[in-house]
């Protein structure tokens, strides 16, 4: 994409030894740059074969309150495939903030692994997880930000496309973690990202406020809007999310009704440049927020980006583990 000289990218990797990864704010574009780069040159060397372990002989620690397949899934096979080892910890394995105090706990996992993996509910957790680790804590999902699926989000993209700035991304439906990942993310590589769903369901005002902000200094243009149509109009990209996200079951019947208007259909992609992307965090559910033409169509890359999972936080371990 854009690795820059040698010496620039000896800097940046040297800067992102030992850090943590919480939200994508935490980095520069230059920083989030390196790392898609590192991940697509990692899945060169996975197609052809080429053995690569920096991180032989260490351990991540995989602390799940929220199950999910593909974060499992990447990062135990991710670390497997640069030398380490991942250590899976339910919610039944630990309990985090419960019997001992989350810094306690993070005191004595990095007694033990090399780094912390973590996908919760509430953010603070993260953030106390990381205040008192002495190892890299990675944020794999909280309720507030989900920068390892944008990560290799942004990646699909410019394998596809070829480039980043100046494209337009239309993220459709409920203003959640994934659409403030996206709007941090697209902001920070010069991205116009434009979020369209149905009132109560916007995105953090603080979030879209810190993305426009950040946006002067790249020139994306970021937009929130009630109008689908208006979101999708010449479009390079269009995602979509479930409506109601693990957690929020409950409301399952409530957001079918608020969210009726905001399917990503056939009708609605004609908006969008002949040649848009599709993209989708999955698991999907067809024909409620997306038609099944559309995620199953020629113009849909889910399963390259649900791939991407693996090499992008297989970037992300090597940069901050190695």
């Amino acid at each position: 994409m854009s690795h820059g000289t040698p010496g620039v990218t000896d800097k940046i990797s040297a800067q992102l030894k030992g850090r943590d990864l919480l939200e994508l704010n935490d980095y520069s574009p230059e920083e989030i740059t390196y790392l898609i780069d590192l991940a697509i040159e990692l899945k060169r060397k996975q197609k052809n074969g080429e053995v690569y372990q920096p991180l032989l002989g260490k351990t991540i620690g995989l602390i799940f309150e929220k199950s999910s397949t593909r974060t499992r899934v990447s990062f135990e096979v991710g670390m497997y495939q640069l030398g380490g080892h991942a250590l899976f910890l339910s919610k039944n394995d630990i309990q985090l903030g419960r019997g001992e105090t989350v810094g306690d706990t993070a005191q004595v996992m990095s007694r033990y692994l090399d780094g912390i993996m973590i996908r919760t509910f509430g953010h603070d957790k993260v953030e106390d997880l990381a205040r008192y680790a002495s190892v890299p804590v990675i944020n794999g999902l909280s309720d507030l930000a989900h920068p390892c699926q944008v990560l290799a989000d942004y990646q699909t993209v410019y394998e596809h496309k070829g480039k980043l700035k100046g494209l337009k991304l239309a993220y459709i439906g409920d203003g959640n973690n994934m659409a403030h990942s996206l709007l941090i993310g697209g902001a920070k590589l010069g991205v116009h990202v434009s979020i369209s769903g149905p009132e109560g369901y916007e995105p953090d005002e603080a979030v879209v406020a810190e993305a426009r902000e950040i946006a002067k200094e790249t020139g994306s243009v970021i937009t929130v809007t009630r109008s689908p149509q208006e979101a999708v109009q010449d479009a390079d990209v269009i995602y979509t999310d479930v409506w109601a996200s693990m957690g929020f079951e409950a409301e399952q019947l409530a957001r079918e009704a608020a969210f009726k208007d905001y399917q990503v259909n056939e009708e609605l992609v004609k908006g969008a440049k002949s040649d848009y992307l599709f993209l989708h965090c999955l698991p999907a559910h067809r024909e409620e927020e997306v038609s099944t033409g559309v995620i199953d169509g020629p113009n849909s890359v889910i399963f390259d980006q649900a791939e991407n999972r693996l090499h992008a936080q297989k970037a992300l371990m090597a940069a901050l583990m190695g």
